[in-house]
């Protein structure tokens, strides 16, 4: 078999390990809750780490491979993220997963960052049609896959192997690596922008880490504050040092450019608001209704299902249809997705959430082809890896902070409603300050109505699942507006006459860059 071959396995095996780790450790989040005793902001953080990592390293990730050679950092990122995986699986505590989790998101996007790069370089004509046809494939299928597979995991075996299940991919796609794949570099590549990745890394740590520390506390809380002060302070200097310096890992020029701007809004939009979402939708099918992993895997495919049958048309009529008139109507059936959602009570089954991972599922499906097409079609050729560079940070970005952002607003509303109801209950008002407490350490309903006595437990779980509909409810109203939003600004600002003469926007996978990250994607 022809090297170039054995460059497509290796990369689809990396794509698919990385992407699939996505979207198979949500549905085992409430399985590592129990078995590592974590918090509210424990599982918030077990999200976040991997996707601060991606968000911050991307870049800096993609000029290392320009400068030291693309297998080489290749062969680096499935190293760390095997390894990654290993730890993830043998972790005994929520800090310790959190880590683990970190080093995942260093590999995965040194992965990122380098795998298309491999293909283009080995595939020329139409042989790297066929090359990207297939690495689409693996894309659709890990991310289709990915809820059904950890919910088989987690209750079949259990949540370790959700990571295990990376070391032998990771070992064969290493050993195929180094073994096979040609080694390739880029002229005149410039050394990454440290100043830069410093005060990003440091600016994003900062304001999530001030989220998150606001579900534990408040949003007026000095340490809260004393985060957003700090981010705040990074990001100006950050935008300074990109301005002053000389090869910036951001182009403060793309900003220039409407469309552009346009792309970065849609892209923060569905991951700040669909993607964010997912962690506490599968909280809710698992600890308020009462489903398995695998359950909640099975019922989360109508999401993914959505998306996976609207994908492959939306990328057909990309070459005939103007972005902006996909995009954001796909981001407007992904908000009235979401609102739909926002009708949950007390007494509700899941079937009540159908409608809206329906309606959310397809528009997500309509809007990325599009989406990632328009990162690099309104810029020149030279610039696209940068463009498309940041376009997958802004997902990152979008994720992390939209994940903490809505977990804050959901435990402060879940605890303000649930104080209210057990006031009204004046056996239990004694008892509110405990149950606060157990609820932020992440105590499953069984053990927090444990803290009531026998004939008190049912109007105490009762108290809970109505808190928690209420809070969810909340931030699927929220999380829907920030995709309406989206909409309007894809809508205004993606102009056809943005886009670059010759740039073939339109043209699908086929011209995706080295760093740009897979449709259907956070």
């Amino acid at each position: 078999m022809e090297k170039k071959w054995w460059t497509l396995l290796a990369v689809s095996l990396g794509t698919f390990m990385l992407l699939l780790d996505i979207t198979i450790v949500t549905v085992a989040l409430p399985a590592i809750q129990h078995d590592l005793h974590a918090n509210f902001s424990d599982l918030q953080w077990v999200v976040d780490a991997y996707a601060l990592t991606l968000a911050a390293l991307l870049l800096t990730a993609g000029s290392l491979a320009d400068l030291f050679g693309r297998r080489l950092l290749f062969a680096i990122g499935l190293a760390v993220f095997t390894a990654g995986s290993l730890l993830c699986g043998t972790a005994t505590g929520p800090l310790y997963l959190i880590i683990a989790r970190s080093g995942q998101g260093v590999g995965g996007a040194i992965m990122l960052a380098t795998s298309l790069a491999l293909l283009a370089q080995a595939f020329q004509g139409r042989d790297r049609g066929v090359a990207f046809a297939v690495w689409g494939t693996v894309v659709a299928t890990a991310v289709a896959v990915g809820p059904l597979l950890g919910g088989v995991l987690t209750t079949g075996i259990s949540w370790r192997w959700i990571f295990f299940v990376n070391v032998p991919i990771g070992v064969v796609a290493l050993a195929v690596t180094i073994a096979r794949v040609v080694e390739s570099r880029q002229e005149g590549a410039r050394r990454p922008d440290w100043a830069g990745f410093v005060l990003f890394t440091g600016a994003l740590v900062s304001l999530v880490y001030g989220l998150i520390r606001a579900s534990q506390t408040s949003w007026t809380d000095l340490g809260v504050l004393l985060c957003f002060a700090g981010a705040a302070v990074l990001a100006v200097a950050f935008l300074v040092a990109e301005h002053l310096g000389r090869h910036p890992m951001f182009d403060l020029r793309l900003f220039r450019v409407p469309a552009f701007d346009g792309g970065l809004v849609a892209s923060f939009a569905v991951s700040a608001s669909l993607y964010s979402l997912l962690l506490y939708l599968v909280l809710y099918l698992q600890d308020a209704l009462g489903y398995s992993a695998l359950q909640a895997g099975v019922r989360m495919l109508v999401v993914s299902g959505g998306t996976f049958a609207t994908s492959a048309l939306a990328g057909r009529l990309s070459a005939r249809v103007p972005p902006r008139w996909l995009i954001a109507p796909g981001l407007l059936l992904v908000g009235v997705g979401l609102l739909l959602m926002a009708q949950l009570h007390a007494s509700s089954t899941w079937m009540v959430l159908v409608p809206g991972f329906v309606v959310a599922g397809l528009g997500n499906g309509i809007t990325n082809p599009p989406l990632a097409s328009t990162a690099v079609g309104v810029v020149e050729p030279h610039r696209a890896g940068m463009a498309s560079g940041i376009n997958n940070t802004f997902r990152q970005v979008g994720v992390a902070t939209g994940i903490a952002a809505l977990g804050s607003i959901f435990a402060t509303r879940q605890a303000s409603d649930l104080a209210a109801a057990l006031h009204r209950v004046p056996a239990l008002g004694h008892a509110t300050s405990q149950v606060a407490a157990a609820v932020r350490n992440g105590a499953t309903g069984a053990q927090v109505a444990a803290l009531a006595p026998p004939s008190l437990r049912p109007a105490l779980a009762a108290a809970l699942r109505a808190s928690f509909v209420r809070g969810l409810d909340e931030i699927l109203v929220i999380a829907g507006v920030v995709a309406l939003v989206g909409a309007v600004g894809a809508l205004v600002l993606i102009r056809n006459r943005d886009f670059v003469a010759g740039s073939q926007v339109h043209a699908g996978a086929q011209e995706r860059r080295a760093d740009e990250l897979p449709a259907g994607v956070a």
